[in-house]
C-alpha cells in the first residue's frame, strides 16, 4: 500500500501517546480506568496540602486531590478538589478534614462520616458539591501548642518569681537576715570556743572524778558480797520468828499478856487497887500527921 509506513508510524505514535498518558496519569496516582466522583472544599490555610495527597475514608485511600485552586481576594482563598471511587456514596453530614498522613510531616484528606447513622429516605451528597471543612492538628503540633502553653504560664511565673526576689533584695528583709545570719554565727564560734575550752579543762577532771566514784562503787559491792548475807537474814527470820511467838502467846490468852488484856477480873482488881491507890493519897495528904509521926519535942498528937 502508498500508505502503510505513514499508517504504521501513526499507529505507533497514537499508542506512544496514550501509554504516555496512562503512565502519567498512574504515576500521579490516578486510575482512567475506574469512574470517580468529585468535591470540593474550602480552607484559609492548607497546612502543607499538595496536589495528588492521598483521600482516605475510615483509613482507607479511596481517592487523591486532583487540583488546589486559589485566589486571595477571599479569607478563605484554597478550593480542594478531590476525586474518590465512584462506588462511595457520601452520606449527609461528611466532612472533608486535613490530616497528618506519616512521620515525616506530610497532610492528607480524610472524610469524616457523621456519628450518626442516617435514614435510609435521606438521599447521599451529590458529586461536585462542596463539603464542610476541618482540620486535626497533628501530634507534635498538639505537643507544642501545649507545651507553648505550659512554657508560657512558666515564663509568666519566673517573671512574678524575680519581681519578687527583686523586691526582697532592694527591701531590708535581705539585710536582716543576713545581719541575723552573722549574729548566729557569732554565737556558734563563741559556744564552739566554750565547748573546746570544757573539753580542754573541765572534762578531763569529770572524767577523773567519775573513774573514782567507779572505784568507789566497786569496793562497795566488794565489801557487799563479803558481807554474810544469808547470816544476817537468818538472824533477822529467828527475830520475826520470836515476835510470831510473842504476839500468838498474847492472842491465846492463856500466857501473862494474854491474860493481862484478855482477862476483866485481873483488870478490875488492878482498876481497884488503883482506886485504893488514890484514895490513901487523897487520904493522905489530907491527913498525914496520921501515917507520919514526928515531933521536935518527942511529943505525940492525941
Amino acid at each position: 500500500m502508498k500508505y502503510a509506513r505513514e499508517i504504521k508510524v501513526g499507529v505507533l505514535a497514537a499508542v506512544c501517546l496514550f501509554l504516555l498518558f496512562f503512565g502519567f496519569n498512574f504515576l500521579k496516582g490516578k486510575n482512567i480506568f475506574s469512574p470517580t466522583n468529585s468535591y470540593h472544599g474550602i480552607y484559609a490555610h492548607l497546612h502543607g496540602l499538595e496536589e495528588q495527597a492521598a483521600v482516605y475514608v475510615c483509613g482507607h485511600k479511596v481517592g487523591q486531590v486532583n487540583a488546589i485552586h486559589y485566589d486571595f481576594t477571599r479569607d478563605s482563598a484554597f478550593i480542594v478538589d478531590i476525586s474518590i471511587n465512584k462506588d462511595i456514596a457520601l452520606p449527609q453530614g461528611t466532612t472533608m478534614a486535613l490530616v497528618p498522613d506519616g512521620l515525616l510531616g506530610g497532610v492528607a484528606v480524610e472524610l469524616q462520616l457523621p456519628q450518626s447513622t442516617p435514614s435510609n429516605d435521606q438521599a447521599p451528597i451529590e458529586k461536585g458539591s462542596y463539603l464542610s471543612t476541618t482540620y486535626v492538628p497533628s501530634l507534635m503540633e498538639s505537643l507544642q501548642s501545649e507545651l507553648l502553653a505550659k512554657v508560657s504560664a512558666a515564663v509568666e511565673d519566673v517573671d512574678s518569681l524575680v519581681a519578687e526576689l527583686k523586691t526582697q533584695v532592694e527591701g531590708d528583709h535581705i539585710k536582716q537576715s543576713l545581719a541575723n545570719v552573722h549574729r548566729i554565727s557569732n554565737d556558734l564560734t563563741n559556744v564552739s570556743s566554750g565547748l573546746r575550752s570544757m573539753m580542754a579543762h573541765q572534762v578531763p577532771a569529770i572524767l577523773n572524778n567519775a573513774d573514782t566514784a567507779v572505784a568507789d562503787l566497786k569496793t562497795v559491792v566488794a565489801d557487799v558480797k563479803r558481807a554474810d548475807i544469808h547470816a544476817t537474814i537468818a538472824r533477822v527470820d529467828t527475830t520475826i520468828d520470836g515476835v510470831n511467838a510473842v504476839i500468838a502467846d498474847v492472842r491465846s490468852q492463856e500466857g501473862t499478856l494474854g491474860k493481862l488484856m484478855y482477862d476483866k477480873s485481873l483488870y478490875n482488881h488492878i482498876d481497884a487497887a488503883v482506886i485504893s491507890a488514890d484514895s490513901l493519897l487523897v487520904d493522905l495528904k489530907a491527913h498525914p500527921k496520921r501515917y507520919v509521926h514526928f515531933s521536935v519535942f518527942g511529943k505525940k498528937d492525941k
